[in-house]
């Protein structure tokens, strides 16, 4: 009965396993077979093995453009998100301002709960204004406000985890707050500061609604809306549809996989005190 127990729970986790994992199998094999192939035999295995729906996807397209593009632009974000995260928590949780906190703590949650598309009319308003309509700096800024709330969040939960006496330590020493905060806490908070980064990464290098709406230059294209595109460029050549997904999510993954263990190491940070 024991076993039958562990044995179950197991066997669901291997099914699920086994549907989030089987379509990007069904992609990653598709990319490597041709067309003939793909019609006759969606199933199997490459017969044979080739990488030419890769190098006709680039030499037929500016998959490279676009990429460079979603990676420019979902850096440079992601870090701005961050570093204006870490002050604002820094601030509310260790400054002795506590009726600002609140406020600030106030202002943070109302904004997560504002639905994003009650906001692109806003939005493209502004954009234009600033006369940034068709500039990445039409998506660094929204995709950096975005990010700014949940990011706040995390880290300020882990910095209420640290013990005060390091600061105080610090202080002792002769550091300054920003001496404080780049001397003691941004090391100490690394792992965390890592899991933010791979879901503030995530999100802004798969986000489309934007990048769709304020970017019509071609050249300015993020690998989201390009993709799309193919839909429309390659409707009968599946091989080079689906290389040019695997290269869109190839990054993400092989992120996600190198920083895997700081990833949980910095879901778990905070979540017990002292």
């Amino acid at each position: 009965m024991t076993t039958l127990r562990k044995t179950i729970p197991h066997l669901f986790l291997m099914a699920y396993v086994f549907v989030i994992l089987y379509p990007m199998f069904f992609l990653l094999n598709t990319s490597f077979k041709k067309n003939m192939q793909i019609d006759s035999d969606p199933w199997g295995l490459p017969q044979p093995f080739t990488l030419s729906n890769y190098i006709y996807s680039f030499s037929n397209s500016k998959i490279g453009i676009y990429f460079f593009n979603s990676f420019f632009i979902s850096t440079i974000s992601t870090l701005l998100t961050i570093f204006l995260a870490i002050c604002i928590a820094y601030a509310i949780t260790r400054m002795k301002y506590p009726s600002l906190s609140k406020y600030v703590y106030a202002i943070l949650l109302l904004s997560l709960l504002i639905p994003a598309p009650s906001l692109l009319i806003p939005l493209y308003r502004m954009v234009n204004w600033l006369h940034i309509y068709n500039t990445p700096l039409a998506l660094i800024i929204p995709y950096t406000t975005f990010g700014i709330p949940l990011t706040v969040f995390i880290i300020a939960a882990f910095l209420k985890s640290l013990p005060k006496e390091l600061e105080e330590a610090g202080v002792i020493d002769g550091l300054s707050v920003y001496g404080l905060l780049g001397r003691i806490v941004l090391p100490l908070t690394m792992p965390t500061l890592v899991t933010v980064f791979i879901l503030n990464y995530l999100g802004n290098w798969n986000e489309y609604v934007l990048a769709n709406l304020f970017l019509s230059n071609d050249n300015l294209r993020t690998l989201p809306v390009a993709v799309v595109s193919f839909f429309n460029k390659y409707n009968t050549n599946y091989g080079a549809l689906c290389a040019s997904v695997m290269i869109s999510i190839a990054p993400i993954i092989l992120i996600y996989s190198i920083l895997q263990k700081r990833i949980i190491e910095g879901v778990m940070a905070g979540s017990v005190k002292g």
